[in-house]
């Protein structure tokens, strides 16, 4: 007996996003399906190519076809990606996500981190642009080996002069750190940095983006609200290590999240220098610096923990070579990160659904 669309649809109708809430039919993420005799063949569009559940949903849209059509059915699935993004009224129309990463003070790994997230990004096959807008200390020329590098420039048609950013690793770069010397100082004041950061979003052509990932400065400052109040934030991802001095520090960055005027998503908390396992005993976690800090923070702010990051040589010997250790083949970090990637991508796809429900 032929196969028919209707029953195909009709079955996979029984598979649910269970971020989303809905069936994947209902959700419009079934796209080119074909029937030929016993072959069943569609697209799967998901709403990251970062998906944590891709295989889950994979396997049980197989299942549906067979159990609810036939059991004979050849089931072909082509997995590919739709990115949403939380409104059509955004003043950066090809940006369709902005992610700011936060820490309440220096020295926590937030620059580490914001680089290879966008990194592991890259690799599912996002398209992804980072801002490093740390005016006291700009990391991304270091950690992507460009701190002699100077991005171009472009006429527009219409007269303007647009910054082209820096491509490297599949990711579109910008730092202020490109525009002054590495070694020497440079006094911003408040409205001059504030000014120079619009820049790096308003007068640059990004082209079209799925996520643009901005590191933060560390603390509550000027940046903070500039960036907060002047572009249409996605969500916060808050970085912090497990003692109780920089957890006090995180605990006022996440806070400002939260405040009226500002209200921006907090995506989740991720621990950073959270255990040490030596290279001989790698079943053994030391935690230096105390344990379980960073998960209780989430749970006091009721916001998602997003993983825990070890203390690994191999970290920082990357980002001072030039090379972020997500790029590299080392099984337990790319495991790490990649779950915390797919996490946030996750908790950004659960925010735009909810904001277009409303």
């Amino acid at each position: 007996m032929q196969i028919s669309p209707e029953q195909v649809l009709q079955a996979l109708k029984n598979v649910e996003d269970p971020d989303l809430k809905k069936d994947l039919v209902t959700l419009n993420m079934i796209k080119d399906l074909h029937i030929v005799d016993n072959l069943v063949s569609f697209t799967l569009e998901l709403t990251t190519p970062a998906c944590p559940m891709k295989e889950m949903l994979k396997n049980a849209c197989t299942n549906a076809v067979k159990h609810f059509v036939s059991a004979e059915a050849e089931v072909v699935i082509n997995v590919t990606s739709r990115v949403t993004q939380p409104t059509n009224s955004s003043s950066l129309d090809n940006i369709k996500n902005i992610i700011l990463v936060s820490s309440g003070k220096g020295g926590v790994g937030k620059s580490t981190v914001a680089s290879n997230l966008a990194v592991v990004l890259a690799k599912n096959g996002a398209k992804v642009g980072l801002i490093d807008a740390d005016i006291y200390g700009p990391s991304v020329p270091t950690m992507f080996d460009l701190v002699n590098a100077k991005p171009g420039a472009e006429e527009t048609a219409d007269g303007k002069t647009k910054i082209i950013p820096i491509e490297k690793y599949g990711i579109k770069l910008l730092s202020l750190g490109f525009f002054a010397d590495p070694g020497q100082p440079v006094p911003w004041r408040g409205p001059m940095a504030s000014n120079a950061v619009k820049q790096l979003f308003n007068d640059t052509n990004w082209g079209e983006l799925d996520y643009l990932i901005v590191d933060l400065p560390p603390g509550t400052g000027d940046i903070h609200i500039t960036i907060t109040q002047s572009f249409p934030i996605s969500g916060a991802v808050v970085v912090t290590t497990p003692q109780q001095v920089a957890l006090a520090d995180t605990h006022k960055g996440l806070a400002m999240f939260r405040m009226p005027g500002i209200n921006i998503p907090v995506l989740g908390v991720i621990e950073n220098m959270s255990y040490f396992t030596p290279a001989e005993l790698p079943n053994n976690k030391y935690y230096i610096f105390g344990n379980g800090g960073g998960r209780k923070l989430a749970e006091r702010f009721d916001v998602p923990f997003l993983g825990e990051i070890p203390i690994i040589q191999s970290i920082s010997e990357a980002g001072d070579s030039g090379k972020p250790v997500a790029l590299n083949q080392n099984p337990v970090l790319d495991v790490i990160f990649g779950d915390i990637a797919s996490k946030i991508a996750q908790q950004i796809s659960i925010n735009n659904a909810q904001v277009a429900n409303c």
